[in-house]
């Protein structure tokens, strides 16, 4: 039974971003919001324990004074460098002799199957999900229930994470207070609050540009066939900045959201100036060459996703192409990455209804703000959303006694009416 309440812990290497969202009669009353700089990540992985578990207590404990919530459990993202995608096939029989209408447990069954033969004692499955069954006379089906076969194959798409990084994130959230009641894979999550039901067909990819990773999500007709997490973001732009003006990190950070400005280098005046303080002086910097260094590093960024991108499909079969992080909104960087990949980019936008209406009403998600919290919204929309079975994700079977027998009675009924 869900409880009146979800909250989604969003954990990445430069914030730690977090939503509750409350409920009456199954309906979205309220969200509230929180983000906090972190402590302790580093590309997904915890580097520092002491440092992550005061800033999961502090981000949580502002949003519990924000809503009045007395939090418990939270959904909590993984993404990063220890992140393992892999693929599992089963074949099942279902009849010794002709065949059989193929039912919920059968496909549960050979599932279950698949799952077994894709574990590994050193990883944690996050989640498995069904790319396509296979039945004795057809392949490449999404969903073979109801059908009639002598056997069924499987073929599942794993994402798990290292078990020592699933084992020490738990560590810190139990440490903070708190019990982890769901994980998810960061990229899966936010995808699922930007794809509309007009973005299902045909090929879609999503990418999230992050601080220091950037994940590219491949689907096909609505199903995810592909996972690429690399090893760059946004920092990139950052750390150019801070090696060529020969200044620290943090002001280079500073200049890049003030006045980082990507093409367009020639609109900028040669006398056009900036001052920046180093140590108790200011010193001017030309804008121009803040847009110059900028320009580079991102255009090295959008090469790097292109090369990514065309190792797994052609561009030119790509229908939807959405971009999501708070790198993309530097002025620029979308025609950027258009131009490089010489197809249409589309910022990530929310299309949940339900949730559009609340953020509406909260000043502090206006503009682009929003995006700080798409993962948050993205795990609280896979939190609520159920399916069926043979798309996303898998349903477990059911726990109830009544409810077992009632469904073993449904599929009797199709198996012989």
């Amino acid at each position: 039974m869900l409880s009146n309440y979800i909250c989604a812990l969003d954990i990445g290497s430069s914030k730690i971003a977090s939503c509750v969202a409350q409920f009456k009669k199954k309906r979205l009353s309220s969200i509230h919001f929180e983000c906090l700089p972190v402590k302790g990540m580093r590309e997904g992985v915890v580097v520092d324990s002491i440092g992550l578990i005061g800033s999961v207590g502090k981000v949580l404990k502002n949003l519990k004074s924000r809503s009045g919530v007395n939090i418990k459990f939270v959904s909590v993202n993984i993404s990063g460098q220890d992140i393992v995608t892999k693929r599992s096939r089963a074949i099942i029989p279902l009849a010794e002799r002709g065949n059989k209408v193929i039912t919920v447990s059968d496909m549960q069954r050979a599932n279950e199957q698949a799952r077994v033969l894709g574990s590994s004692l050193e990883e944690e499955i996050i989640h498995m999900i069904p790319s396509s069954y296979s039945i004795d006379s057809k392949s490449n089906i999404i969903n073979p229930l109801g059908l009639y076969s002598h056997r069924l194959e499987v073929e599942l798409y794993l994402v798990c994470g290292k078990l020592s990084s699933v084992q020490s994130l738990a560590r810190v959230i139990n440490q903070a207070g708190y019990e982890i009641k769901n994980l998810f894979f960061s990229g899966l999550a936010t995808s699922k609050v930007v794809f509309s039901q007009g973005n299902r067909e045909g090929l879609n990819l999503f990418c999230d540009i992050g601080s220091d990773t950037t994940e590219i999500l491949i689907f096909k007709d609505g199903l995810l066939k592909d996972i690429q997490v690399l090893h760059f973001g946004g920092d990139d732009l950052t750390k150019g900045l801070s090696d060529a003006l020969k200044v620290n990190f943090d002001l280079a950070e500073d200049i890049k959201r003030s006045y980082g400005i990507i093409g367009g280098i020639n609109d900028i005046g040669l006398d056009k100036e900036i001052l920046v303080k180093k140590s108790e002086y200011y010193k001017p910097i030309k804008q121009r060459l803040v847009a110059e260094i900028i320009s580079s590093a991102a255009k090295n960024i959008c090469v790097k996703i292109k090369e990514a991108v065309e190792s797994k499909v052609a561009l030119y079969e790509v229908n939807n192409f959405i971009i999501t992080g708070r790198s993309i909104l530097i002025e620029g960087f979308i025609e950027s990455l258009e131009n490089t990949l010489v197809i249409p980019v589309k910022l990530g936008r929310i299309t949940n209804l339900e949730i559009i209406s609340l953020i509406k009403e909260n000043a502090e998600l206006s503009g682009q703000k929003y995006l700080t919290y798409l993962t948050c919204l993205g795990m609280l929309c896979e939190a609520l959303e159920t399916k069926p079975l043979g798309i996303l994700p898998l349903h477990q079977p059911a726990k109830n006694l009544i409810l077992k027998v009632i469904n073993r009675a449904k599929e009797v009924y199709q198996e012989y009416f």
